[in-house]
């Protein structure tokens, strides 16, 4: 677990000042609500909490001031711009971002990827200014920058950084998928420094593959391996200009049920692959992969563009629901429904009075059945409970607690400028 501090804030609000704080994960539930609105508060005061345990004062958490806007806006060092081979110019956004204490002192910081504006879908072709992540302290201090160098393609699917401490040392680290020309948080080049892989279509479909664990604090590379699975034959991936073949997902399961695994994965369309690694003593060892081509091809096309984590069997070890489909902890097959590939995919204890988990998803098409556009299924054994049938590409679903007069969560799922709520199906 993170060893984080109090978190304490304190907002100026039109009453008072809002107070808030966590509830550390070695605290019982017991010690009592995690906010408080000071009426008597104003702009110039300061706060500190306490827990009480027992009747007993715990150590005082650091003192903090008051903000006078209910944000915190953290300033950022945007990249330069540039110019492609072919003469496109473009500039940078930030993009997306995660939390982790780097460098071990209780508090989060923020760690940024900036995609350039000419960032391009797996499905089209033109080049791509390069991939940078920054990490940045709250207080917009610049920890460090990695520059994926000009071999990582930029867009959506390409690079899934996982931020967390995976060796249980109290600082998170950094795992991307890198390439030649990588260059790390203290300027040292992975690779060949001078090697340039894009084609006339400005993809990447050549040249060697790398896994990169970088220490959080400094930016460092730590470990680089060859990335598995290798793209190997571009159209065994289900097309032969780049698209599928370079579709990327990654998560952090607890798959001993005790410490944190990375899982990195490519491709869902068709063939999907995901490989789990640990990261001990610096040391990166791999623990399994699951391979939708061998001996799991009713696997195969089951992904969506996201994935999530939980256990979804109760033996205490984290499963990775990938879309259509489970993996267990082990790297085995768990389940596959057949419903095929979707944009969309939420799982939790949506339905309170009934054991386990819930996956509630939308699908491109039928793939021959018949629910199609929305689904709600046992997340430990894909079993249905219900389903909404729709013909083409449902592309947007969601589920949520919306309506007290019913319990749990509520669904809906949208067609094009059509959507459709789920409410009191039982």
């Amino acid at each position: 677990m993170e060893d984080l501090d109090r978190g304490l804030l304190a907002v100026k609000v039109n009453n008072g000042v809002f107070v808030s704080w966590r509830l550390l994960g070695t605290e019982d539930l017991s010690i009592g609500c995690t906010n408080y609105l000071d009426t008597g508060g104003s702009s110039n005061s300061t706060y500190y909490v306490r827990a009480v345990v027992n009747g007993s004062e715990q150590p005082q958490s650091p003192s903090v001031n008051v903000w006078n806007k209910n944000y915190l806006s953290i300033p950022l060092q945007k990249p330069a711009s540039g110019t492609t081979p072919d003469g496109v110019s473009y500039t940078y956004d930030a993009n997306d971002a995660s939390a982790a204490d780097l460098d071990g002192d209780g508090q989060y910081e923020i760690i940024l990827k900036w995609d350039p504006s000419n960032a391009k879908d797996n499905a089209n072709d033109g080049y791509t200014g390069n991939v940078y992540i920054d990490a940045y302290k709250l207080d917009g201090s610049r920890m460090w920058r990695i520059d994926l160098g000009r071999n990582i393609r930029a867009g959506a699917h390409y690079t899934q950084f996982m931020v967390y401490d995976l060796d249980g040392d109290g600082k998170a680290e950094l795992a991307c998928k890198t390439a030649d020309g990588t260059k790390d948080g203290v300027g040292n080049v992975i690779g060949n420094a001078n090697a340039d892989y894009r084609n006339s279509a400005g993809r990447i479909l050549s040249g060697p593959e790398y896994l990169t664990i970088f220490d959080g604090n400094t930016g460092a590379a730590l470990t680089t391996t060859n990335y598995d699975p290798p793209r190997g034959n571009v159209s065994d991936w289900g097309d032969n200009y780049g698209n599928r073949c370079d579709r990327f997902l990654a998560c952090i399961a607890y798959l001993d049920g005790e410490r944190p695994s990375l899982v990195m994965a490519r491709g869902y369309h068709t063939r999907t692959v995901l490989v789990a690694y640990n990261w001990r003593n610096g040391q990166l060892t791999k623990l399994w992969t699951f391979d939708s081509n061998k001996g799991y091809s009713s696997y195969a096309g089951q992904g969506n563009h996201n994935l999530s984590v939980a256990d979804v069997d109760n033996d205490g070890k984290d499963e990775i629901i990938y879309g259509a489909c489970a993996i267990d902890h082990n790297g085995a097959g768990l389940y596959t429904t057949g419903l095929g590939h979707g944009d969309a995919m939420h799982v939790s204890d949506f339905l309170p009075n009934r054991p386990g988990l819930e996956v509630w998803a939308v699908h491109e098409s039928s793939a021959g059945y018949s629910v199609a556009g929305g689904e709600l299924r046992d997340a430990g054994t894909g079993q249905l409970i219900f389903g909404i049938p729709t013909s083409g590409d449902t592309g947007r679903g969601l589920a949520a607690d919306i309506d007290p007069r019913y319990s749990g969560a509520e669904f809906w799922a949208s067609k094009l400028l059509c959507m459709t709520l789920y409410i009191d199906w039982l």
